[in-house]
């Protein structure tokens, strides 16, 4: 954490609220950053600044964890639990602290470095060092799929909008063709030690802005931000028996990192249509099949649609409606091991008009063979 949660509502700079959900704070996000991108102000220096911070509080709220403490911290400044920092001689000094005083926050980070994680919570401890490379953001995106999309498996192109790796620099930041040296100040760490009395802490180095490296000559393009708004086509291999509503994990396709950092992931989510035939139950596809009285009574061999083709299933005789026969290996494919099967369920349809011959022969039949009601063993 650093000064800037203190001191920055991020919630305000996005211009949302503190109970809005992830898909507000992204939406927000985009909004602002391609109305303040620098190359869509060219003649605004101030857009620039503007961009950063919306940037920043985007960095903060669209991760889960980093937003919590960040709220934590928010509600602590709220509620007096410190109100400030203090000099470098006296990082005490001052009123809101223990027993009156003022905390400085990278030193309440270093004394409580121990404690269940708050020293990471205020800078101390694994968390201390913000600056230098970061892994960039995971963000979202939605994939249709057809059923037999879902099923088989597919490679599609998604089109991804927001911040991305500069296309001109590759995020470098720097022109191309230009060098780009280790930071003389902070040796490439990109942060500096201090010390305050018995306390040392690192701050951002100021030189290089925390990134540990000195650009020549910034990109054109993108200022030397190494990042820029714009639409992305990222391939994406869809695995088969994807179900409706599963997330894909594509590692490395999300927003670019900083600083010489990873990118993050982009997380696919699915949305299956459905089809006018088959339905679905686990690695098993079902089906419900029409069949005719006589066919039902009878028996029969009838052809059964899958998606490869059809197949022929036997339907003994005297079959209820409702009974469901299993065909092997028919259903939705596996990534190991063998498919699922079909599971076909008969529905024996009834003849809403009979011809005086039918009639005639379905009565002959009633009055010879149906002499008990299936209902007698119900007492009706």
């Amino acid at each position: 954490m650093n000064k800037d949660w203190v001191d920055k509502d991020y919630y305000q700079v996005l211009g949302v609220s503190p109970t809005a959900d992830q898909d507000a704070i992204k939406r927000a996000y985009r909004k602002l950053a391609q109305e303040h991108h620098p190359d869509a102000n060219p003649d605004k220096p101030e857009a620039e600044e503007r961009f950063k911070d919306i940037s920043e509080a985007y960095a903060t709220l669209s991760h889960a964890d980093e937003r919590k403490q960040y709220d934590e911290v928010r509600q602590m400044v709220a509620s007096g639990g410190f109100s400030g920092f203090g000099s470098a001689s006296n990082p005490f000094g001052g009123a809101g602290g223990p027993g009156g005083q003022r905390v400085r926050v990278e030193d309440l980070g270093d004394l409580l470095g121990g404690f269940g994680g708050l020293g990471d919570l205020f800078g101390g401890g694994r968390r201390q060092q913000q600056s230098g490379p970061r892994r960039g953001q995971d963000i979202q995106a939605s994939l249709h799929l057809s059923f037999e999309d879902a099923v088989r498996g597919v490679t599609t192109t998604l089109a991804v909008d927001g911040e991305a790796s500069c296309h001109v620099c590759n995020g470098s930041g720097a022109e191309p063709g230009t060098r780009i040296d280790v930071c003389p100040s902070c040796g490439g760490s990109g942060t500096i030690s201090q010390n305050q009395g018995v306390f040392s802490f690192a701050q951002p180095c100021r030189q290089c802005k925390g990134s540990g490296r000195m650009v020549r000559e910034p990109c054109k393009n993108c200022r030397g931000a190494g990042t820029e708004v714009r639409t992305r086509k990222i391939n994406a291999k869809i695995p088969p028996g994807v179900q409706d509503g599963a997330t894909i994990r594509l590692r490395g396709k999300g927003g670019p990192g900083s600083a010489g950092g990873p990118a993050g992931d982009l997380l696919v989510r699915t949305q299956v249509a459905k089809h006018p035939i088959f339905g679905r139950k686990g690695d098993h596809l079902t089906a419900t099949i029409p069949v005719t009285f006589t066919e039902a009574a009878l028996g029969a061999e009838i052809d059964v649609p899958t998606l490869n083709g059809s197949v022929r299933l036997k339907v003994p005789s005297g079959t209820t409606s409702g009974k469901t026969f299993r065909v092997r290996e028919k259903g939705v494919p596996r990534t190991k091991g063998k498919p699922g099967d079909l599971l076909v369920t008969v529905h024996v349809e009834v003849p809403k008009k009979l011809s005086r011959g039918a009639r005639k022969l379905l009565e002959q039949y009633r009055a010879e063979f149906e002499t008990d009601s299936p209902r007698s063993t119900m007492g009706v």
